[in-house]
């Protein structure tokens, strides 16, 4: 059943995730008997083929999975190759790392990985049979959907060369892709698990790339990690997340804020205002600590400190994050033959769009630029360097309440998404709204000045944009504030492509899928 605000119900088990196609992958492997992590599986599986623009076997992975009473984290995000040389960048002028075009961007990617690890631990149905749907989309071809069609031909003429088997194909939404790499690549990862994809014709050829920049050894050392998760409580559950190299700690750290403020309803513009503060006072220190290996419940403890530093009438000039990109988030939950609910958080991500634009031609896999997440300052905490993992952007997010699933959800957005979040942890876990009602309303966001991952280098310079669905009178309120407010279209995508679902307190799983992502479903039975 589906409410009129977008909020889908089921019994037993449900998929979101932003393509129509890749959910219903999901809700045929539940069908089967498969559990929410063979769903999680299947769907993006599915994605990684038929929305390139967002996600890939080319990329990175986070997951949260809620089995046995607990919230289990993984990351499965890759590392800097033996031969990452910050002291070679820096000799040839960069201040910062290359955005597109240049393989030192480009991170050992952990997508396989962590499907891999995630099938170990908890799957329950073959891995041929979750891979199996991902691979017939890819050989036999699947509709190019309208956002991937307005990607592939706008592209400059450097990137068509490169991605010249996508493009070629999909001349106007509807035209028939086929992908026959990437679905060898799938039927390999099947058969022989993690080595046929990183030691198999995929790694190879990256290596060939790399010339140098990565080693055999860095691709045969699995990716995966199962960590313990960052937790904190806000609003009377028990937020979980992914600890850094994860920017997850700025969601916690914002909702613990927020937990502390007389929040007025969500249609106010106070609301936002408040909100947007909290975020600046978590993330004004983004780009010292954020780095692999820090210390996130330490960094949580900083920012509680902040309370005092927002002022409930004027906007501050603090740094803040606001980047965006393109990356896919999934949630999938369900109720197994033992009676025990399952559900997965699952993130996944190219970094900016179609990432780095470059293509592992063997496969023909797009590639991501993860790495533009490094710093070139001799000596900082992420510091470009070989075996090392770059700040990530990536968030999946799990609540929980006294051991039990309340709700998985998550966004793409790129640093803009711990502010989505904090925005759907105030709706869904202080003023009760609806999955669909939470992910349709309309949201501000922090913002750079111009390529969308520039904030951090002008971070008194923020735009606070709003959505065009957004009261009419949030962006002169706003303005009143000291906040420099641009008003946006409605159901603009740099707003994210939020999912969520919740457990209802009937044991009925309440779900949605967000209109942003155009193609984006959720569907249960």
């Amino acid at each position: 059943m589906t409410e009129h605000d977008g909020t889908v119900r089921a019994p037993n088990h449900m998929v979101a995730s932003a393509d129509h196609l890749a959910t219903s992958v999901g809700t045929a492997i539940f069908a089967k008997g498969g559990n929410a992590v063979d769903a999680a599986i299947a769907t993006n599986a599915a994605i990684a083929v038929v929305g390139p623009h967002l996600c890939g076997m080319g990329g990175d992975l986070f997951a949260l999975v809620y089995a046995e009473g607990e919230v289990h984290a993984l990351n499965s995000s890759g590392w800097a190759g033996s031969g990452a040389d910050a002291d070679q960048l820096r000799s040839e002028g960069m201040t910062e790392m290359p955005y597109r075009h240049d393989i030192r961007s480009v991170t050992v990617p952990g997508c396989v990985d962590g499907w891999v690890a995630l099938h170990e631990r908890f799957g329950s149905l073959p891995l041929v049979e979750l891979l199996e749907p991902a691979r017939r989309l890819a050989a036999d071809g699947f509709p190019a959907s309208p956002p991937l069609t307005s990607v592939l031909t706008s592209l400059d003429e450097p990137s068509r060369a490169q991605l010249h088997e996508m493009a070629g194909q999909a001349g106007e939404v509807g035209a028939r892709i086929r992908r026959p790499g990437v679905a060898a690549a799938l039927s390999g990862i099947a058969e022989s698990g993690r080595s046929a994809f990183y030691e198999g014709p995929f790694g190879q050829g990256l290596i060939a790339m790399g010339d140098g920049l990565f080693s055999d050894e860095d691709l045969a050392t699995p990716i995966a990690r199962w960590e313990q998760p960052l937790t904190t409580t806000a609003f009377g559950v028990e937020l979980s997340t992914v600890g850094p190299n994860s920017q997850g700690y700025l969601a916690l750290g914002g909702a613990r804020l927020a937990a502390q403020l007389d929040l007025p309803d969500a249609d106010d513009a106070q609301w936002a205002h408040l909100l947007a503060e909290a975020a600046k006072a978590a993330g004004r220190d983004r780009p010292v600590q954020l780095f692999d290996g820090a210390d996130g419940a330490a960094i949580l403890d900083a920012i509680d400190g902040r309370i005092g530093e927002i002022d409930p009438e004027v906007a501050s000039t603090s740094p803040a994050p606001g980047r965006d990109g393109d990356t896919t988030y999934l949630c999938t939950a369900g109720t197994g033959s033992d009676g025990q609910m399952m559900a997965v958080s699952l993130i996944q991500s190219n970094a900016a769009g179609l990432g780095s634009h470059l293509v592992e031609q063997n496969t023909g896999i797009n590639l991501h630029n993860r790495g533009l997440g490094f710093n070139l300052n001799p000596g900082h905490g992420a510091e470009f360097a070989p075996g090392v993992r770059p700040p990530h952007t990536l968030v999946p997010a799990i609540a929980v309440r006294d051991g039990e699933l309340v709700s998985v959800f998550g966004t793409m957005g790129g640093d803009a998404q711990p502010q989505i979040l904090l925005q759907l942890i105030v709706r869904l876990f202080h003023h009760g709204e609806t999955p669909g009602h939470a992910i349709n309303a309309g949201r501000w966001a922090l913002r750079g000045a111009s390529t969308g991952f520039d904030a951090w280098a002008t971070p008194l310079d923020l735009l606070l944009a709003v959505e065009g669905q957004t009261p009419d009178t949030w962006a002169q309120l706003l303005s009143a504030r000291g906040h420099r407010t641009e008003r946006l279209d409605v159901n603009d995508s740099r707003f994210g492509h939020a999912h969520a679902i919740v457990v209802e307190t009937s044991g009925m799983l309440a779900g949605a899928a967000d209109p942003r992502t155009i193609v984006g479903s959720c569907a249960g039975g």
